[in-house]
């Protein structure tokens, strides 16, 4: 999709000269505007959008690419010539896939000047335009500037991290270490976020955000991230980007921000097919997607499958205090786990005229997970042994999702556009988990079921439009509704011999949700010729919620929210400054709001609440980041406060004695204030070296039960994030890339949770023709990772170890084949919902 955005903002600005001198972070890209693309200075050159060239009904395009490297010039500035005068009529900028267009050509003789830095200044004349005729200039190759040659002739390294100017930009497809992993692994090196071994993703230590996948939601993510994240294949992720300040555009959800998941995509007139295959100690994989383009019309298609397989270990200690007696009970546990992953998808696109563009696309996914998990327990109450069991869990989480949509845009000029965008997304979601429960000379006394079935409908229509007024200003507008169902089912049965009753000791239910989501939203960019760029907005958002649990009707309120956001940027002399502040709120997701009472481990049991309110946050910004050459420094600092703050809140259970019950509620305020520091520095052409660091304070206040009923709590700590990554090019196509990092301590409510380290190396190896790889990576080679969470409270103490045998060698293979050539991407728009809170993995261990 070509960021209409973008383009606008290319034809009101040229690059200053100062920032041409200085070099733009992340390797030779200018900084860019709310949207990721690069902005100009209208001071430097007159590009006209307000239609004074002549006017006509043609249509000239082209592409651009390096002529050393036969690789897209992202971002080339483009600009339309009189042939004879050389006077400026037009201007736009390559998108990136190097793509561009003029249309609504007049008949005549036209030149085209191609500039970008480092490369050679390009005059392609006397192009000539015939009254209703398209004129396709093919591929323009740009040469590289005489005094950069000696730098060329050696392969370079594209950087793996990029620094945009509402966003932060991760080159996923440039991560060797990544290949034939899921999307956590890719996760666990963007800077600024943390992934636990579940795969739940934190932002500047807050879990509450939105993840998008090709700015798109889906039911899957709604759900889990952590079960979305294992899905998508690591191969299949080309960049992931951290936006900590989201504009009035996008859905008010996600307290601490919102993280888009770029899956690759190819834009090509031909076919092509490309083949993926992996194999490890923990996971092997098998991917296939093609791709045919003929005419106005293009097919895509892909498949990948991905199993996944590891061992894990737990200790839990802990102690629960009573009026008269005290609980202890210490339980080991060591489990297998094997998931099987898929991932397929369809999509259309179809060009109905030179302005007019619709597109469509099936993706379906489907997930198998099976845990068998063997516990030993003892409980002992006071200092007298009460009971000495195994116990064997099965558990199985098994889900299918499909989205679909269907978008339709219609350019009027460059930078006017309208579009309307729809999507279906369903996931069918199930929990369940068989128990046999054996006494200490095991003899089965009893077995316990728990079904769990869940179901989470979503449709979204959308439109939204876009104009410049005059040269310096973009004027947004847009409407949104959501309607989103909710059901779960679940009971619990006890049994002997292979027969099953319903178990009366144990909740059973049913929950119905309901949530209806209507959002108009104003936006408004304002450039000034000192370089100063403003870009505010406010949205709203009316949220009306039914529901019935067990048969008793929800008391949740309707409520609206109107949502300020403001973004502030300056550069000069290759230096950026940014300032932003905006308003977010998190609803609930189904992982908080399922009433399911989950005891695959009995002493440790989780349970939603479909009570749940959203949460509110304010947040603030301030950065600056330096770029020299290649090379670019950025530091960010942020404030946080959120109130109705969603937490899983732990109380020893009134009825089985000795269990601890977590129950999400609305545990009162948190706030946080830290910095980021993160750089990439190119020690030669082909050696690169990144990092960063997340040094933050949390402060937590709420309520929690004591032996005196409810009293308000607070708990606090500073949380540590570091990671490095390098990565080589050698010649003859070998490559080399490290990764360390360190996830440091999280602070909760009622205690915390220990960090640890992480760390991989890969070597890749390219065929002779250029179309295939072979890498090896290791992972955690000497050994596993271990954490530990640790509660304290007046009413129990809880010690949980947790080990997992991470340690992975894994060898991959990618080739590609096909009969191609590049051509431009379609302007599409698609459906960004980006409004619920997606719950991590709750299942007991």
């Amino acid at each position: 999709m070509k960021n209409l955005l973008g383009l606008v903002l290319a034809l009101l600005f040229t690059v200053s000269q100062s920032y041409a001198q200085g070099g733009p972070p992340g390797g030779g890209r200018p900084s860019g505007d709310g949207n990721g693309r690069p902005t100009r200075d209208a001071a430097n050159q007159e590009l006209n959008l307000e239609g004074n060239r002549p006017r006509g009904n043609s249509k000239i395009s082209g592409y651009i690419i390096d002529s050393a490297a036969t690789v897209a010039v992202e971002y080339a500035t483009i600009a339309m010539l009189d042939n004879d005068t050389k006077k400026v009529l037009d201007g736009t900028m390559a998108d990136e896939k190097g793509a561009f267009d003029f249309t609504k050509v007049a008949p005549g003789k036209y030149a085209f000047k191609i500039t970008f830095i480092g490369y050679s200044e390009l005059i392609v004349p006397n192009v000539k335009v015939v009254k209703g005729e398209d004129v396709d200039l093919g591929v323009i190759k740009l040469a590289l500037s005489a005094n950069m040659l000696n730098e060329v002739e050696v392969t370079g390294v594209k950087s793996l991290i990029e620094e945009r100017v509402d966003r932060l930009v991760y080159n996923a497809e440039n991560d060797l270490t990544s290949k034939g992993g899921d999307g956590a692994d890719v996760l666990r090196k963007v800077p600024m976020l943390t992934v636990d071994f579940d795969g739940n993703v934190s932002l500047r230590g807050n879990s509450n955000i939105r993840v998008l996948i090709n700015n798109k939601p889906s039911t899957i993510v709604a759900s889990s991230v952590a079960d979305a994240l294992k899905m998508i294949p690591a191969d299949l992720i080309k960049t992931v980007e951290v936006i900590t300040s989201p504009s009035a555009k996008y859905d008010a959800e996600g307290s601490s921000g919102i993280i888009n998941i770029i899956t690759k995509k190819s834009t090509i007139q031909g076919y092509n097919l490309s083949v993926d295959v992996g194999a490890g100690l923990r996971g092997s994989n098998l991917g296939v997607n093609g791709n045919l383009k003929v005419g106005k019309l293009g097919f895509t298609l892909g498949g990948f499958g991905r199993s996944f397989y590891n061992n894990a270990s737990t200790v839990l200690n802990q102690t629960t205090f009573g009026a008269t007696e005290n609980s202890t009970t210490n339980q080991t546990s060591d489990a297998k786990d094997l998931g099987i992953f898929g991932r397929y998808n369809l999509g259309v696109d179809y060009e109905i005229s030179s302005n007019e563009y619709i597109t469509g696309g099936v993706s379906f996914g489907t997930r198998n997970f099976n845990r068998d998990q063997d516990f030993s327990i003892l409980q002992y109450r006071g200092d007298e042994l009460l009971s000495n069991l195994n116990r064997t869990v099965d558990s199985k989480d098994v889900s299918n999702n499909v989205d679909v949509n269907l978008d339709y845009v219609k350019i009027y000029k460059p930078g006017q556009e309208w579009s309307v965008s729809t999507q279906y997304s369903q996931n069918n979601l199930t929990n369940n988990f068989d128990a046999s429960i054996f006494d200490i000379n095991n003899e089965l006394p009893f077995l316990q079921r728990n079904l769990n079935d869940n179901v989470n409908r979503e449709i979204t229509f959308q439109t939204d439009y876009v104009t410049p007024i005059k040269k310096n200003q973009i004027f947004e507008v847009g409407a949104k509704r959501i309607m989103r169902e909710v059901n779960s089912n679940f009971s619990y049965l006890i049994g002997q011999n292979g027969t099953y009753q319903l178990d009366l000791r144990n909740p059973s239910g049913l929950l119905n949700y309901n949530q209806n989501i209507t959002a108009g939203y104003l936006s408004y960019t304002f450039a000034t010729k000192n370089k100063i760029n403003f870009k505010t907005g406010v949205r709203y958002e009316h949220t009306e919620i039914t529901g019935i649990s067990n048969e008793t009707a929800l008391a949740l309120p309707t409520y609206g929210n109107i949502v300020p956001s403001i973004n502030i940027s300056k550069t000069f002399k290759a230096t950026t400054l940014k300032l932003a502040y905006n308003n977010r709120i998190t609803r609930p997701g189904l992982q908080q709001l399922n009433p399911n009472f989950n005891a695959s481990n009995p002493y440790s049991i989780t349970i939603g609440n479909p009570n749940l309110r959203p949460e509110i946050s304010n947040n603030v910004e301030l950065s600056v980041s330096k770029s020299f050459g290649r090379n670019y420094v950025n530091a960010s600092f942020f404030g946080r406060q959120t109130t109705n703050a969603i937490s899983q809140i732990s109380t020893p259970s009134d009825t089985l004695f000795g269990a601890i019950i977590s129950r999400y509620e609305n545990a009162g305020t948190q706030k946080a204030a830290g910095v980021n520091l993160f750089g990439n520095f190119f020690i030669t052409q082909k050696w690169s070296v990144n990092g960063g660091v997340d040094l933050f304070y949390n402060y937590l206040e709420g309520q929690v039960q004591t032996l005196d009923g409810f009293k308000t709590v607070n708990n606090d700590g500073i949380a540590f994030n570091g990671r490095l990554s390098s990565q080589i090019s050698l010649n003859k196509g070998w490559g080399i890339q490290g990764f360390a990092g360190f996830r440091g301590n999280s602070v909760m409510l009622q205690g915390m949770r220990t960090g640890t380290p992480m760390y991989s190396i890969g070597v890749r190896k390219e065929t002779k023709d250029k179309k295939g790889t072979v890498g090896l990576a290791v992972e955690n080679i000497f050994g596993g990772m271990q954490f530990q969470t640790t509660m304290d409270s007046p009413l129990f103490t809880q010690q949980n170890t947790n080990y997992i045998y991470n340690q992975n060698v894994k060898l991959t293979f990618s080739y590609k084949l096909g009969n191609m050539k590049f051509m431009e991407q379609k302007k599409t728009k698609s459906v960004k919902n980006s409004d619920v809170k997606s719950g991590g993995d709750v299942s007991g261990s």
